[in-house]
């Protein structure tokens, strides 16, 4: 009784052929396989072999004529491209055996993968946990490819596509781009080679953003990073993690942006990429998505996603106002507010964060608050009594920032003077965020803020809130030059 060996050949270069296949191919009475490969192994099949040479699609008809030729007694050896094992012949050759009955016996000999001959020319790409997926759906259903490439963006696995197109198959890897840009930052390194090892060999590097699916055609091999993977002197490297997280160049972290030094940062950006992932939209603006982030990482409450309410383009512009040095002063109505403000953003963009809650003016006044142009005492706007300190505070604090970002996460009774203020002129803030927490007039103070359309409003609606939250959306929005990057913590 003879027996089938069945062989990858690699790629298609002849210096990725492994000794082993040589040598079978070099023994072999027959060989079948697809008429393309056979250029390859050409040079080393004896002049007595047979060679029977197939076309496309034609993989049982080759595995039955294996089969036939191998009970005759003779050893067949059945090409396949790459590794035989991974999309080749080698599982229909086994399934076949059990089909037919056979007492046949199989040798599977391993080959060089077109996706790692890809990811050779690449750098290092695959460095951690991969997953291959084929986008050919003639014996798969859409459906469950389209569930697998779910399954590899959300995981972060590094995943190399096989079968990115074909002339009848033509949407497919744009929707696996969709869907790896829910889960994946636009910057992910993505590296594509077309033809790897052979003479027309063509190797690129982009990334998740600008990677153009009409570049490929069905010779490509795509090889998408995880969330760990960068781009160095136009190779990509997925880190094993051998080493902690250093720079690859002076100033710079593996992403190419600041150094990520701290254990926290990468806790956080890990924490971020958990919570994207989780959310139950992945078409929110960058500016809200990154407040949104924020919010439910302070708080573990995915509630965010239904109560977070911000202007169209708050986040940006108060951003941009911090950067041009228009906006210098964050006021919060309690000191727990400031405390949570991160210190290193608030010195690296020359920004002050105050709270005039312990101010001797204001403990002294909060009794009773005289106007000093009437010499009168005034009344709270919301009671016939006298006005709280944190509406004190905002009194004082608009006097002399009556331009500042105005953060609350405690007093609505606050939140609504500031209201007042800015009704009567008194106050034009460059921002507000309205976070304050509880039952008592809370609702109704984040109503009355809706109104000021001209103002950048940042609101946690109904009864939540918290000095924690108010302080974590004035983090998103002093490292908001961070979001396109997913990148949160630089200054912990």
């Amino acid at each position: 009784m003879g027996k089938i060996i069945v062989a990858g050949i690699g790629p298609g270069s002849k210096q990725d052929i492994t000794p082993a296949v040589l040598e079978a191919v070099r023994q072999a009475d027959v060989i079948v396989g697809y008429q393309y490969y056979f250029q390859f192994i050409e040079l080393y099949v004896r002049e007595d072999c047979e060679c029977i040479d197939t076309g496309m699609k034609k993989e049982r008809q080759r595995a039955e004529q294996a089969f036939e030729l191998a009970e005759q007694g003779k050893t067949v050896v059945v090409i396949s491209s790459g590794d035989a094992g991974i999309y080749g012949m080698t599982p229909l050759i086994y399934e076949m055996r059990r089909e037919r009955g056979a007492d046949i016996e199989i040798v599977s000999l391993p080959g060089i993968s077109a996706f790692q001959k890809a990811a050779s020319l690449l750098g290092a790409p695959i460095g951690h946990d991969m997953c291959i997926i084929s986008l050919s759906d003639l014996m798969t259903p859409w459906e469950v490819i389209e569930r697998r490439i779910k399954a590899a963006a959300e995981a972060d696995f590094v995943t190399a596509v096989y079968n990115p197109k074909s002339h009848g198959r033509y949407w497919q890897l744009y929707r696996l781009v969709e869907l790896f840009l829910q889960h994946r930052s636009p910057d992910t390194p993505v590296g594509y080679v077309r033809q790897a090892g052979r003479d027309e060999e063509v190797v690129k590097v982009t990334t998740l953003a600008d990677f153009d699916p009409e570049d490929v055609d069905m010779f490509t091999v795509i090889i998408i990073g995880n969330s760990q993977s960068y781009h160095s002197d136009g190779k990509i490297i997925t880190p094993r993690g051998y080493y902690n997280i250093t720079s690859p160049k002076v100033g710079e972290d593996r992403w190419g942006l600041r150094n990520v030094t701290k254990p926290g940062q990468q806790i956080m950006i890990e924490s971020f990429r958990t919570i994207e992932s989780e959310l139950s939209r992945h078409d929110y603006p960058l500016d809200h998505k990154w407040a949104l982030l924020h919010a439910i990482h302070t708080t573990a409450d995915f509630d965010m996603e239904n109560i977070l309410y911000t202007d169209p383009g708050a986040v940006e512009t108060l951003y941009n106002k911090v950067k041009s040095g228009e906006l210098k002063t964050i006021i919060s109505d309690v000191t727990m507010v400031t405390s949570g403000i991160r210190k290193g953003a608030l010195q690296r963009l020359g920004i002050e964060a105050k709270c005039y809650l312990n101010d001797p003016r204001v403990i002294s006044l909060a009794s009773s608050f005289f106007d000093k142009r009437s010499g009168k005492a005034e009344r709270s706007p919301l009671t016939s009594e006298s006005i709280t300190r944190t509406q004190a505070g905002i009194r004082l604090a608009v006097e002399e920032h009556p331009d500042a970002l105005f953060a609350f996460g405690n007093a609505p009774t606050a939140l609504m003077e500031l209201c007042d203020l800015i009704r009567k002129g008194k106050a034009h803030p460059a921002g507000i965020i309205a976070a304050p927490v509880g039952f008592v007039h809370v609702r109704e103070s984040k109503h009355m803020v809706k109104p000021f359309r001209d103002i950048p409003k940042i609101i946690v609606e109904g009864r939540k809130g918290g000095s924690n939250l108010a302080a974590t959306l004035c983090n998103a929005i002093l490292c908001f030059d961070d979001a396109a990057q997913l990148k949160p913590g630089r200054d912990l």
